[in-house]
This record gives C-alpha cells, structure tokens and sequence, in this order.
C-alpha cells in the first residue's frame, strides 16, 4: 500500500479553477471560508467530478449545498445514468462539526467502495490561502 499523500490547493471563490490532472485518484476536503456565487459552486463541482476526485469532504460555509452539487455534478457527468463505482464520486458534508473532525474522519474513516485513496487534497476556497495552519491542523488530526 502507498503512504498517504496531503496536498493544498488553495482557489479564490468566483476565479478560473486549476488544472487537476496533477493528482492520482484523490479525496478532497473542501474547506469553505468564503460565500460563492452559486454559479461559481457549480463550476468548481463540475471540475471536481470531471477529476480524479472520488470523495468529498465539504466543511465550512453552505457546505451541505456543496455536496449536493458535486453529487449533481458526478450524474450530470454520466447523463443522469448509472455511474460507474471507480467513477462514483462519494459526498459528505459536515455542517455541524469542527474542522479537526473533519480531517479525522478523512484521514481514518472515509472510504470509497472500490478504490484506495491515498492521496488527500485540502481544497480551500477563500480569497486568502492557510496553506501552513490546514496542513498543521490535518496531521494533528
């Protein structure tokens, strides 16, 4: 089995998203500090389907509406048909905990029914990055 991996990609609401095709198979724990413009959240819940992301994690502001457009998202992908299990990207959101649960449970807990993640991405969407307090705080956990 591979080591686990953490990456941090930082994106500012409402801006061009990044390429992500840097990543193998990964879970994502987005990390919502700023309020989007709804049509900017479905963009960036289309990227994610259209990735490599086979698990979200959405923690922070309207993250219940987040994972619903990701969820949205993966079946536009397949036009509303079955998804394939390696395809299936698995939604969580975690309104009501604190930050330090949320990695706990993405680093101990979440798991997709077919693939290994080992490749974490903590995707922060805020105008200001955290990279070295979000890396900290997740290996704590």
């Amino acid at each position: 089995m591979q080591k686990p991996t953490l990456s941090y990609l930082h994106v500012r609401p409402n801006e061009e998203l990044p390429l992500l095709e840097q990543f193998p198979p990964f879970l994502a724990v987005l990390v919502i500090d700023e309020v989007c413009e709804e049509m900017w959240r479905w963009e960036a819940s289309r990227w994610l389907a259209a990735s490599s992301c086979r698990y979200v994690l959405a923690w922070g502001q309207y993250c219940e509406d987040w994972a619903e457009s990701v969820d949205d998202a993966n079946l536009e992908a397949f036009d509303y048909e079955d998804i394939p299990e390696e395809k299936l990207v698995m939604t969580t959101s975690h309104e009501e905990e604190e930050l330090d649960e949320v990695f706990w449970f993405a680093k101990h807990r979440a798991r997709h029914p077919t693939l290994v993640l080992s490749h974490t991405v903590i995707v922060h969407v805020a105008e200001r990055g955290r990279k070295d307090v979000l890396e900290k705080q997740y290996a704590q956990a």
